[in-house]
């Protein structure tokens, strides 16, 4: 069995585990920048859309200059609703538009623009961490989890971190859905690429399907 699990850990993390921030264009780094435009994508692909749609969502609003709060809260309620749209994201649009706005201010207000103060006002504590995520507006424990499943490539704090979705996905494989179990079958693979390809075998029975085909299983 234990032979079984590893290859399909293998098979998962090739065929499946790019990071939603690689896929978005977004090179992750603890500078101010990147970790906002990562909260905005967590923001964006914690609700009832397409991860697909969500991602070119992120990237819309990046291409329209939107990449940094100053510049989210700056902009026109319609700049922001037509990058929006762009990106497919036309179900939430208004409601997201709003949401975006007003985090960018809390954003700016509270830790002057620069999730690395969040950060420091957690002080390595990752429940803090989510919670104090979960202030900004549409980022719920979803959301929440979205960003520390993919920050803990650059905090290493928060690592490793796999939530239920992850585990989720484990069990849909067939897996051990014990973060300590799969991270020993993943080996050296970083567990922000180990939870993203858990999830989306969580999320896309296809990919499920896929993986346990290509590991002979």
């Amino acid at each position: 069995m234990a032979a079984r699990d590893e290859r399909v850990v293998r098979a998962l993390v090739d065929a499946h585990g790019r990071t939603y921030a690689e896929e978005a264009g977004i090179r992750l780094e603890d500078t101010p920048q990147p970790l906002y435009r990562l909260l905005v994508l967590a923001h964006l692909l914690s609700a009832r859309i397409r991860g697909s749609i969500a991602v070119a969502t992120a990237r819309a609003l990046h291409e329209a200059g939107l990449r940094d709060p100053r510049r989210m809260a700056g902009a026109g309620r319609r700049t922001r609703v037509e990058a929006l749209g762009r990106g497919g994201y036309r179900r939430y649009d208004e409601r997201t538009a709003t949401q975006l706005a007003d985090g960018a201010v809390l954003l700016t207000e509270r830790w002057g623009g620069d999730l690395r103060r969040l950060r420091a006002e957690a002080d390595g504590d990752v429940a803090e961490l989510r919670r104090l995520l979960q202030e900004f507006p549409g980022v719920g424990p979803a959301g929440a989890g979205i960003f520390l499943r993919e920050v803990q490539r650059v905090w290493p704090e928060a690592a490793p971190y796999l939530d239920a979705k992850a585990l989720q996905g484990a069990e849909r494989l067939g897996l051990p859905p014990a973060p300590d179990r799969l991270l020993a079958l993943a080996g050296r693979t970083e567990p922000a690429v180990l939870a993203t390809a858990l999830v989306r075998a969580a999320v896309d029975g296809k990919a499920a399907e896929d993986t346990v085909r290509r590991a002979g299983s």
